[in-house]
């Protein structure tokens, strides 16, 4: 996973950095506010960001609240890194937008464990965002066979929207999910095939 890493203090980025490049991770290393705000804003930007609650230019909990208030962006999983661990504090964080918090100075095996809680959410994420693009897929096919469909008269051919006349079954093929199977109705044999019907009468009669 791509995570983003947003600290002003060298000694805490580099331990950070090393933790989770061991664990396999790729990471984006910032140390302000302003450069914190403009990777995550950026169209492929870090799914998870580690960000320090006091930077220089913004602090952590204002680049989170500037991130939140931008519904265009694919929600990152944010957690905030702080000496503050006071429950006011953590609370304050936690309603300016921020997802969870890590104490400082970290503990690797917490930091790995609230690592592995984002990443769990963030494919909860992607994975309901796929299953939203396939019923909005849906939606369209079924909206295709909505409205006005003009057809002919005569022979029953429909009119697409490039102006081409097609078979019902197959325009109606073409914008669902329906196949067909082909039969003959009563009034359709009994026109098309009178012989079988003058056959089943004189076998009545007889």
């Amino acid at each position: 996973m791509r995570i983003l890493i947003a600290e002003d203090d060298l000694t805490s980025r580099v331990m950070l950095s090393a933790v989770l490049k061991k664990d396999g991770h790729e990471v984006e290393v910032t140390a302000s506010g302003p450069e914190a705000l403009a990777a995550l804003q950026q169209p492929a930007a870090p799914r998870l960001a580690i960000l320090d609650w006091m930077m220089p230019g913004l602090d952590g909990l204002e680049v989170v609240r500037r991130i939140r208030a931008m519904p265009s962006l694919p929600p990152p999983y944010i957690i905030i890194l702080t000496t503050r661990g006071g429950k006011a504090d953590i609370i304050a964080g936690l309603e300016a937008g921020a997802d969870d918090y890590l104490a400082k100075p970290f503990d690797p095996g917490e930091l790995r464990a609230r690592i592995a809680v984002g990443s769990r959410l963030i494919s909860l994420q992607e994975k309901l965002s796929a299953q939203v693009q396939e019923l909005r897929k849906a939606l369209d096919h079924i909206k295709t066979l909505q409205g006005i469909i003009p057809i002919c008269s005569f022979c029953k051919k429909i009119r697409d929207d490039q102006g081409y006349w097609d078979q019902v079954e197959a325009y109606v093929s073409r914008h669902s999910e329906v196949s067909f199977s082909h039969g003959i109705c009563p009034e359709c044999l009994q026109k098309n095939y009178p012989e079988c019907f003058n056959e089943g009468e004189d076998e009545e009669k007889s």
